[in-house]
């Protein structure tokens, strides 16, 4: 019975993660790992999937198709005398800045061996895992003992030319060849825990939305002070010199990343409920 009730509690929590996507994220009270606890590495890969589709959608929807059109995107973005808004890169640095400001002890950061910014460069360990993360593409998964955070480093990779364009044409770039599908670097996530709840897990799923939505604003309220600011209501960048409002902003962020959330959470809810049976079984 309480294998049973696991996977309820769990599948129960799957849904309510996709509310959570669909309203306002709540506060996040501190929470520990019960005794059905889910190992960070499984959480972290939730988390990627999710970023993962912002990413691809500030690239091609914003930046891409915004440049066609006129909209101006630079690294710094957030100096008064220019007009633009934020690289993918920096976005996720805005998203990196909610973060920290939030009660979760999740911290995301864009890292790489041949950064723009050498603030970003890995060393040590770091650089270590990320070299094999580009040898074998696959994640890598570690403890950081000077830091005590668990770690999660997923794949950066080239997938639009808008990203290839600006490595490869910056004045400070130490690399001028990328090319579409080369790892560029390596998204990263750390938690100081080894587990989390299935409660922390949906909790901090909502942080991450409410990061993606504060990155907006920032760009939203940088907008007002154009010479000629563009449209902003329903229409995107593909529409013209326009941007989308903040709830329609945020009702595609839930369009792209919420069944891909359910799904990761239904498949870990049956992962979960399989190894319970196993270890159950005499």
């Amino acid at each position: 019975m309480e294998h049973k009730g696991f996977w309820i509690t769990l599948a129960a929590l799957a849904c309510l993660g996709v509310y959570l996507f669909a309203s306002a994220p709540p506060p996040l009270a501190e929470t520990k790992p019960t005794a059905a606890s889910i190992p960070v590495t499984e959480m972290f890969a939730v988390l990627e999937a999710a970023n993962d589709q912002m990413r691809l959608m500030w690239a091609r929807d914003f930046v891409g198709e915004g440049k066609k059109v006129g909209l101006k995107f630079d690294e710094h973005w957030r100096d008064a005398d220019l007009e633009a808004g934020p690289l993918p890169a920096q976005f996720l640095r805005e998203t990196a800045k909610s973060l920290e400001k939030n009660p979760s002890p999740l911290s995301l950061y864009l890292g790489s061996d041949y950064p723009i910014n050498p603030a970003n460069r890995f060393e040590g360990a770091q650089l270590e895992r990320f070299q094999i993360l580009r040898r074998n593409r696959e994640p890598q998964f570690f403890y950081m003992a000077d830091t005590r955070l668990q770690v999660g480093m997923f794949e950066d990779v080239a997938f639009a030319e808008p990203c290839i364009q600006c490595h490869n044409q910056h004045p400070q770039s130490p690399k001028g060849d990328w090319a579409m599908q080369d790892v560029m670097g390596a998204t990263t996530w750390m938690y100081p825990e080894p587990a989390v709840s299935p409660e922390e897990l949906v909790r901090t799923l909502a942080a991450l939305q409410q990061g993606f939505e504060e990155a907006y604003a920032v760009y939203l309220e940088k907008v007002k002070g154009f010479a000629q600011p563009p449209a902003v209501g329903r229409q995107w960048p593909r529409d013209g010199y326009s941007i989308p409002d903040a709830a329609t902003f945020r009702q595609e962020i839930i369009a792209r990343t919420a069944p891909g959330t359910l799904q990761s959470l239904v498949a870990l809810t049956a992962a979960r409920s399989r190894e319970l049976a196993h270890a159950s079984t005499p």
